[in-house]
């Protein structure tokens, strides 16, 4: 069955994943519109997929031609594409980011439960390759996760005149981790604590934050799994050599019998009583085609399904925590 899909949002990542999945999927998606507040990439993104751009995401959603909505980018309207597609009956696919305030993800996640749609929000570190390797070596060969040691270090643009930076990716980037490293753990954290440092003591921008989440499920912190999450904002883009140098590994995972090294989407090195193994996955099906490929086979099955909207929110919700407790040097209980 092909779905008549909408796209709410480009963004950075349409050319590089999105764009390549849908041509590819072609036999599952047809693109009939594509709503953007740029309007000559939503015009040129059209031409590319036989498409028409539409103004206003209501518009988009309210077309009789449209079965699924693909917000696929943060933009200046927030999560309002999503309420929109509730209000339609039009399932939801997500890559945006969700609000930190609980009131607004509370009605979020009613919305979405009252009108009965198939809603899916991307986690792309959960279905990379060495994610998905990673989790079969836990079951049968390392054993269940000791510690976990998370690390993004991100380029920055040149600050503007007004000093803006992207601070919905920000939270993204580290909701994505914090979700990573619960997936991985296998049980969510119970506790945080965690601290920034900023560039200047009166600019109000982190260059870096690190936070510690505890899964100990007895409440005792210290007792169970611990996971590290840094994330640097440290070096200004123009410094390709740098941002490349002896980065460290996007997550290590120490085990009971082993330790693992993961890099994404596809490389993985990892250690037992036997020596190191290494393992490229690079043979894998793209991460952007897995997740539509999940999402179509959601829409269309007879059973409704919402994946990922309540880790999601939980996720926003430790990086608030996190928040607070960088303000107020406690740790938060979650």
């Amino acid at each position: 069955m092909k779905l008549r899909a909408g796209i709410v949002g480009l963004g950075r990542n349409w050319e590089s994943r999105y764009l390549p999945a849908l041509r590819t999927l072609a036999d599952r998606f047809e693109v009939r519109g594509i709503c953007e507040e740029v309007a000559h990439r939503a015009e040129r993104a059209a031409r590319e997929l036989g498409a028409i751009p539409v103004d206003g995401y209501r518009a988009l959603a309210a077309r009789d031609d449209i079965d699924v909505i693909l917000c696929l980018a943060d933009q200046w309207y927030g999560v309002t594409p999503i309420l929109a597609a509730c209000d339609f009956g039009k399932a939801v696919y997500s890559a945006i980011s969700f609000p930190l305030e609980a009131e607004e993800a509370t009605l979020l996640r009613e919305r979405v439960d009252a009108s009965g749609i198939a809603f899916m929000a991307e986690l792309p570190r959960r279905h990379a390759p060495a994610t998905i390797r990673l989790k079969e070596l836990i079951a049968t060969r390392l054993g269940k996760p000791r510690m976990l040691f998370c690390h993004r270090r991100v380029a920055v643009e040149q600050q503007e005149a007004s000093g803006s930076r992207d601070r919905g990716r920000e939270s993204r980037d580290l909701m994505e981790l914090v979700d990573w490293c619960g997936y991985v753990a296998g049980t969510p954290p119970t506790s945080v604590v965690a601290v920034r440092h900023a560039e200047a003591e009166a600019s109000g921008h982190d260059d870096y934050q690190m936070m510690s989440l505890d899964y100990s499920a007895s409440g005792h912190a210290g007792a169970g799994c611990l996971a590290q999450i840094s994330c640097g904002y440290y070096i200004p883009q123009q410094w390709e050599e740098a941002v490349t140098f002896r980065p460290p590994a996007a997550l290590q995972v120490a085990c009971e019998h082993g330790i693992a090294f993961v890099d994404l989407p596809s490389s993985l090195v990892w250690f037992d009583t036997a020596g190191r193994h290494m393992e490229s996955l690079e043979n894998d099906r793209p991460v952007g085609e897995m997740m539509l490929a999940q999402f179509h086979r959601m829409v269309t099955s007879l059973v409704r399904h919402v994946s990922g909207l309540d880790d999601t929110l939980f996720a926003m919700q430790v990086v608030s925590a996190a928040a607070v407790s960088q303000r107020e040097g406690v740790r938060m209980k979650l």
